[in-house]
C-alpha cells in the first residue's frame, strides 16, 4: 500500500468512459473532475484509451491504460495486479463490481446505480448481465463500503444483499450548473429553431424497455387526437436493445408530431431541457433519475412515475403518476399541466428549486470523505 499523505491516492475503475459515455460515465467523469480540483490525488485506470483523457488529465489525474480484449477480464485479471504494485491505497469502482478472483491489495468502494441486473434482468443485454451479474455477490460483500444512489437503490440493496447493509452508504448524484432557466427570448429561440414555437413535451434516455416509453406513447397521441393543439412530443436518447417494435411505432406516430432526435450533444440537449413545456419520464425502475433532476434544474415541469428513486428525486415539486399506469393517468397529468399556465410556472419554479440540492461539489465532497475513512481503516 502507498505511503499515506494528507489524502489516500485512490485508483478509479475508468471503463464507464471508454467509448461514448452514458449515465454512469458522466457521473464518473463529474465526481473525478472535482475532486481533482480539490487536490485529491487520482490514478485513472481501463483496459482501453477514455474519451476525455486530455480534460482530465490537464486536471492532474494521472491516466492508464492495460489493454485487454474486454473491460471484464481486465477488471478480474489485470487489475488487481496494478494495483497490487503497491502506489495506491483505495480502490473506487464506479461500475457495480469489483476484482473478486483475486486478493485484493487494497480496500474498495463500490457503487451500485440500481439493482435492475438483479429485479430486472430482462431489461439488460446478455453481455451487461454476464459482466454483472456473477460477480456482484462477491463484489458487495468485500467491498469495504457500498455506495448507493438513492435511499431507494440502498433498500434494494439491503433486502437483496442484507450483509452489507451496515457498509452501505447513500450518495445523492449531482446536476451540472449548466442545467438552469433561461428566460422567455432564448426558449423562443430555441423553440423556433427546433420547428415548435408554442413549445413541445419532453423526454430523454435511451430508448429500451425499462424506459417504459410505450405509455408515453399512448398518452401523447391520445391527447393529440383529442386536441390537435397539444404539444409535439420530441425524444432524446439513442436506440437500445429490444426497440425494433418502438421504431415503427415512433415511425408511425411522425406524422401526428412525434420527433425522434437520436443521440444528441450535451449543449442540445441543455437547449432540449430549458425549452420544454413539459419533461416526462415514466420509467419503471430508476437509481436515482437524473434527467428528472436536470429538467427540475432548467424549471421545466416535470412527470415521472411513482417507482423506484423518482419519487425521492422530484418530490413534491413534481407530478407523479403510477408506474402499472396503462396511459391514462399520465395523459391526465400532461393535460393538466400543460392547460394550466400557473400549474405549468408553478411546478417550474418549485423543480428548480428542489433541483439545487443535488449538486456535484456535495457528490464528489462526501465520495472524498468515504474514501478518507476506508483508507484509514484499511491503513491500520
Amino acid at each position: 500500500m502507498a505511503e499515506m499523505g494528507p489524502d489516500p491516492r485512490v485508483a478509479v475503475d475508468l471503463r464507464a468512459l471508454v467509448g461514448r459515455p452514458t449515465g454512469i460515465g458522466f457521473l464518473t467523469r463529474a465526481v473525478l473532475e472535482h475532486l481533482a480540483r480539490a487536490g485529491r490525488p487520482l490514478l485513472g485506470l481501463s483496459h482501453r484509451e477514455i474519451a476525455p483523457a486530455a480534460e482530465l488529465g490537464a486536471l492532474g489525474v494521472t491516466l492508464e491504460h492495460q489493454p485487454a480484449p474486454l473491460g471484464v477480464l481486465w477488471q478480474q485479471l489485470v487489475l488487481p495486479r496494478r494495483l497490487a504494485e503497491g502506489d495506491v491505497d483505495v480502490l473506487w469502482s464506479p461500475l457495480f463490481t469489483l476484482p473478486v478472483v483475486s486478493r485484493l491489495p487494497v480496500p474498495a468502494v463500490v457503487t451500485v446505480h440500481d439493482l435492475t441486473p438483479v429485479l430486472l434482468p430482462e431489461t439488460h443485454r446478455l453481455k451487461v448481465r454476464l459482466s454483472i451479474l456473477p460477480f456482484l455477490d462477491a463484489s458487495l460483500g468485500r467491498a469495504a463500503r457500498v455506495v448507493a444512489d438513492s435511499r431507494a437503490t440502498a433498500a434494494d440493496v439491503r433486502r437483496h444483499f442484507p450483509e452489507c447493509a451496515e457498509r452501505l452508504e447513500v450518495v445523492y448524484p449531482g446536476v451540472d450548473p449548466d442545467f438552469s432557466p433561461v428566460d422567455e427570448e432564448r426558449i423562443a429561440a430555441i423553440r423556433r429553431d427546433l420547428g415548435c414555437p408554442g413549445g413541445y413535451v419532453f423526454s430523454a434516455g435511451t430508448l429500451e424497455p425499462r424506459k417504459n416509453l410505450g405509455v408515453l406513447l399512448d398518452a401523447w397521441e391520445a391527447l393529440r387526437r383529442e386536441d390537435p393543439a397539444t404539444p409535439p412530443l420530441l425524444l432524446a436518447g439513442p436506440y437500445g436493445w429490444r426497440s425494433r417494435a418502438l421504431v415503427r411505432r415512433l415511425r408511425a406516430l411522425e406524422p401526428l408530431g412525434l420527433r425522434h432526435l437520436g443521440h444528441v450533444d450535451r449543449a442540445r440537449l441543455i437547449e432540449l431541457f430549458q425549452a420544454a413545456r413539459v419533461f416526462v419520464l415514466p420509467s419503471l425502475y430508476e437509481g436515482f433519475g437524473l434527467p428528472a433532476a436536470e429538467a427540475m434544474a432548467c424549471g421545466v415541469p416535470t412527470i415521472t412515475s411513482d417507482s423506484s428513486s423518482l419519487p425521492e428525486v422530484v418530490g413534491d415539486a413534481g407530478v407523479l403518476v403510477a408506474a402499472g399506469d396503462g396511459g391514462g393517468d399520465l395523459a391526465a397529468a400532461m393535460r393538466r399541466v400543460l392547460g394550466d399556465p400557473a400549474i405549468e410556472r408553478d411546478l417550474g419554479e418549485r423543480g428548480a428549486e428542489r433541483a439545487r440540492r443535488f449538486s456535484w461539489a456535495k457528490t464528489a465532497e462526501r465520495m472524498g470523505e468515504i474514501f478518507d475513512q476506508v483508507a484509514e481503516v484499511g491503513g491500520r
